[in-house]
């Protein structure tokens, strides 16, 4: 191999990665600095590099976006199937077919091209990046409620496959020009979502019986899930199934399931899932030259416009409307439909198999892709503060290490940099509302470790080293968190001064705060308030207003309110 070509490869590396932090400082997705770097190297560009190997590209593409949905399975949580999963499968399906047809309606019109080549170019661009929104999303600190977030994040994962599924059905139509085989498609599209999730779930189940029956060095842990992972991948798709889809069922069973040294492989694979999406936007940045897009500027402009401001909206609003969703809810929902690699690798699909104006169908998508990512990537995080779909966060700990003892159980040790105005006068140990079944280890200052005492007094800059368990967490966080949110973010000001049960019943609160409820029951909860306005699915953030008085879902279990606060109209 020549070195000089490993050597150009590790510099475009170290550069995409050097450039990162300007994503989080003008505003723009990451993955917009790695697909610009790719186009700089590539042979219109001061690079001059020629990569023209569709077939090595596909490969590639296939096995980046199998460890990126791994990821991202592992670190969706079954808890919020409670609010996410229905609308989500809705979006993830119907959302995606008809976003397909409408794309295929304009893109027959600017392209001129044959309807089924229309609906090729629809079904690849018909899915959506959720996780590269995520990664803008979380890189601006913004913590949007349980019911949009939880959408979006089912919706990432589970609408791909769509997508492929109906562009492999399409390139096959066309290819083959055979009347059967449409019945063929169809049986390929039931086949490949039934063998992939039955083979994701068995594989997930698998990897976590043999990670937790395995003795061996912590490093290898990540090693062992990521290896599986793409067995599972493999397998999947050497037998006629999804294996997108069942990479990424087999990744939310582990990331469910109790499997040893568990933060520790989430840490080395969101390193591995950003190292993918960086050598897959780089990739698919050489394939593509600037030249080559200009010519189909004008119609493919006319195609991502209408597929981001009418397509898009018209998709959420008809799937989510039953499911008791808002209007900002449903706006966010509506912009989110960023457009990230998948397109581009489905783009890769008519050129392998040799279709007419394939070059076409690959260059639009590209183009639409890179619409998507400047035009709502870089509005994503201003209009989830305009529309007020935030709500409060506690701190994360800086590193959390699993103990792997048997008498340790679930617990972890967790380290919190005291840092926020919060903590520049100085509190005791003893003064801190600690969550139960969770104890300070240690308090690191100047490079020395302090024997934790209830009178020994903690300030800003100490390091706290506590023994916790991940469900005590959010709790936890919040205890220790010190940073100034923003006005509309504290906590009085969010929720208000008061705090009641949701079992607390409206004919007290009348009584107690001196306010009538005329348009509901008195005997009716504070809890089925909220229940009967959100169709049984609460959330931390859902307001109910009655009259002078707003109350605030502060806490949920399950599908209930437990804790909610009222503010009183001043």
């Amino acid at each position: 191999m020549d070195p000089t070509f490993t050597l150009i490869g590790a510099l475009m590396l170290v550069f995409s990665i050097v450039l990162s932090p300007l994503s989080s400082r003008v505003g723009m997705p990451v993955l917009l600095v790695f697909l610009a770097v790719g186009m700089m190297m590539g042979e219109d560009g001061p690079g001059g590099i020629q990569f023209n190997n569709f077939e090595l590209a596909f490969l590639i593409a296939n096995l980046s976006l199998a460890v990126i949905l791994l990821d991202g399975g592992m670190r969706t949580r079954v808890e919020t199937f409670r609010v996410g999963l229905r609308p989500a499968l809705v979006l993830a399906t119907l959302g995606v077919a008809l976003t397909a047809g409408g794309a295929a309606i304009v893109a027959w019109w600017v392209f001129d091209l044959h309807w089924m080549m229309a609906l090729l170019i629809g079904a690849i661009i018909s899915s959506t990046d959720a996780a590269a929104v995520f990664s803008l999303l979380q890189g601006r600190g913004l913590h949007l409620n349980e019911r949009v977030s939880a959408t979006l994040e089912i919706e990432s994962g589970s609408n791909d496959p769509m997508a492929i599924f109906l562009t492999l059905m399409l390139v096959t139509l066309i290819g083959q020009h055979e009347q059967g085989s449409v019945l063929s498609g169809l049986i390929m599209l039931v086949q490949q979502f039934g063998i992939g999730a039955a083979a994701g779930v068995l594989g997930g189940f698998l990897v976590v019986e043999l990670a937790n029956r395995m003795r061996l060095t912590p490093a290898l842990y990540p090693l062992l899930v990521g290896a599986a992972g793409i067995s599972v991948f493999s397998a999947t798709n050497a037998i006629g199934g999804s294996g997108f889809l069942a990479i990424y069922l087999c990744g939310v069973v582990i990331g469910n399931r109790h499997v040893r040294m568990m933060p520790m492989i989430l840490q080395v694979h969101d390193g591995m899932a950003w190292l993918a999406q960086l050598c897959l936007f780089l990739m698919l940045g050489l394939l593509v030259s600037p030249s080559d897009l200009i010519p189909l500027a004008g119609a493919g402009l006319v195609l991502a416009l209408a597929l981001i401001f009418v397509i898009r909206p018209l998709t959420v609003l008809i799937t989510l409307w039953p499911f008791g969703f808002n209007r900002r809810e449903l706006g966010f929902i509506s912009w989110v439909g960023l457009r990230g690699a998948v397109p581009i690798v489905l783009a890769l699909f008519p050129i392998i198999a040799d279709l007419p104006d394939a070059q076409l169908v690959f260059h639009a998508a590209f183009f639409i892709v890179l619409v998507s990512l400047i035009v709502q990537g870089t509005t994503m995080a201003p209009l989830a503060r305009k529309l007020r779909l935030e709500v409060p966060a506690g701190e994360d700990p800086y590193r959390r290490l699993p103990l792997d003892a048997p008498a340790a159980g679930d617990h972890e040790l967790m380290l919190f940099p005291l840092r926020g105005k919060g903590w520049d006068k100085p509190r005791a140990l003893g003064q801190l509302r600690l969550p139960e079944n969770t104890a300070v280890a240690g308090v690191f200052r100047d490079r020395t470790c302090l024997q934790p005492t209830k009178d020994l007094e903690v300030t800003a800059g100490d390091m706290l080293a506590m023994f916790a368990t991940p469900s005590v967490l959010p709790d936890l966080g919040k205890a220790l968190s010190g940073r100034q949110a923003p006005k509309h973010l504290a906590e009085r000001a969010f929720f208000g001064d008061f705090v009641l049960n949701g079992d607390a019943l409206l004919g007290d609160v009348e009584q107690v705060y001196g306010i009538e409820f005329d348009e509901l029951p008195p005997e009716l909860s504070l809890a089925e308030c909220f229940a009967k306005r959100t169709k049984g699915h609460p959330v931390v953030g859902d307001t109910v207003i009655l009259g002078p008085v707003t109350l605030v879902a502060r806490a949920t279990e399950a599908d209930r309110v437990t804790k909610v606060g009222l503010k009183m109209d001043a």
